[in-house]
């Protein structure tokens, strides 16, 4: 399943919803009379938000699950198009809120005390969890939310493409804007990074030898190699060679399915419409090193569960969460491998999976081990928002990159400040 439905939503939409949302400060609690049949004061009801899922299946799959739960009876609200972070969070603030809700690590959730300390659920386990992962999803030693699925993102190619132009896969950001250049014909663009750029800020930050934040939550962005990479993504940007305004973003593989490029960022998630369309002529590359001193990189997006530490049935919720995400392996399984293909967030499930074993699948495995970088739960979506000011300014309007990272500065360092003292 791709990390995005097919609206024209994307994970840093639901983060500006949250930041929203915390900045309401303390959340009203829910009370008894949330409209729901069945559930009254018993426990033996719980609601489940899950945005919906671009790939067929995946719907029937969730309520399937659900549907097993002998413990109650789970309702599942599957949101369509680009509603599912402002129902989310609307609902939040009322007595109708889900139990249980899928979402992304964000230290607001924790802080505002929307979301439930699941270390006690967790903790059993956590030692065939991904450590990255569960370093993701704790504040203060409380681990908060459980791991779905892990979703790396790279740079899918058309191997026959690079043969015909005579290019190699690209190793430095330099070799991309040559093979971008070389691969643009009438008819197709050689590259394709979305239509807002967004998906490759990080990205290209770890691959110029920086980071978001340090160890201490100090920047990390505001290097000379970071500087170097907005001026070559602005002579990218300007090229004539980079697809803009596809008729769908970087997570749906269509652009490169359909010709559109010959280079497209996407994840892993769509490696199997990608094989369908494509046969054996596709490939997979990192995001290429940016100076003589970085290092590829891989961004692990995904999606993790949450309970809503202001529901009605917070332990009977908790309760769900430990059955189908931390008991239920054949659940878990099959949501990372039925649907599109995603890494297990399960040491033992990864280890196991098949279908990742050989072919593309595993060069993806391989790049994500090598290369992969995980959400920091510290970063919040002002900053975020700073960060994609930066690009607008330096990459789509030629700005000054030394300015427009100072201006950024200002924004970080003052929720750091907030969040961290």
């Amino acid at each position: 399943m791709s990390a995005l439905s097919s609206s024209n939503w994307d994970r840093r939409s639901v983060l500006r919803a949250a930041a929203g949302l915390a900045a309401l400060g303390p959340l009203a609690a829910c009370g008894s009379n949330n409209g729901r049949s069945g559930g009254g004061g018993s426990g033996d009801e719980l609601v489940q938000y899950f945005h919906a899922y671009g790939e067929a299946g995946t719907e029937q799959a969730i309520k399937r699950y659900a549907k097993a739960y002998d413990k109650a009876r789970v309702t599942t609200q599957w949101i369509t198009g680009s509603d599912f972070e402002s129902k989310l969070f609307a609902t939040l603030l009322t007595e109708n809120a889900p139990d249980v809700f899928e979402f992304h690590p964000q230290i607001q959730l924790v802080r505002s005390g929307q979301v439930a300390d699941l270390s006690d659920i967790v903790d059993p386990v956590k030692d065939d969890f991904n450590p990255a992962d569960i370093a993701s999803h704790t504040v203060d030693g409380k681990i908060y939310g459980v791991r779905m699925i892990d979703d790396p993102q790279f740079f899918f190619y058309r191997p026959s493409l690079l043969e015909k132009a005579g290019l190699k896969v690209p190793a430095t950001l330099d070799e991309l804007i040559e093979a971008a250049a070389k691969l643009t014909t009438d008819k197709v663009k050689g590259l394709f990074i979305g239509n807002d750029l967004h998906a490759v800020i990080n990205p290209m930050i770890w691959s110029a030898g920086a980071d978001t934040l340090d160890e201490k939550n100090r920047i990390a962005y505001h290097t000379e190699g970071v500087k170097e990479g907005l001026r070559k993504m602005r002579s990218l940007f300007t090229s004539g060679h980079l697809l803009l305004d596809a008729p769908a973003d970087y997570w749906d593989p269509s652009a490169i399915n359909q010709g559109l490029c010959a280079i497209q960022f996407c994840g892993m998630w769509a490696m199997p419409q990608m094989q369908k369309a494509l046969g054996d002529d596709i490939g997979v590359f990192p995001f290429p090193k940016v100076t003589d001193s970085g290092e590829p990189s891989v961004y692990n997006g995904g999606w993790s569960m949450f309970v809503n530490a202001k529901g009605r049935h917070v332990d009977l919720a908790k309760e769900y969460v430990k059955w189908l995400w931390i008991d239920q392996k054949k659940y878990q399984e099959d949501w990372s491998l039925s649907y599109g293909f995603h890494i297990p967030p399960r040491s033992s499930l990864a280890a196991s999976a098949a279908k990742l074993k050989s072919g593309l699948p595993a060069e993806g495995v391989e790049l994500f081990g090598k290369y992969g970088h995980f959400d920091n739960i510290g970063w919040t979506q002002s900053m975020i928002t700073a960060l994609e000011d930066v690009f607008a300014d330096c990459v789509r309007k030629g700005g000054d990159p030394e300015a427009a990272l100072d201006k950024a500065d200002t924004t970080v360092n003052r929720e750091l400040k907030k969040l961290f003292g």
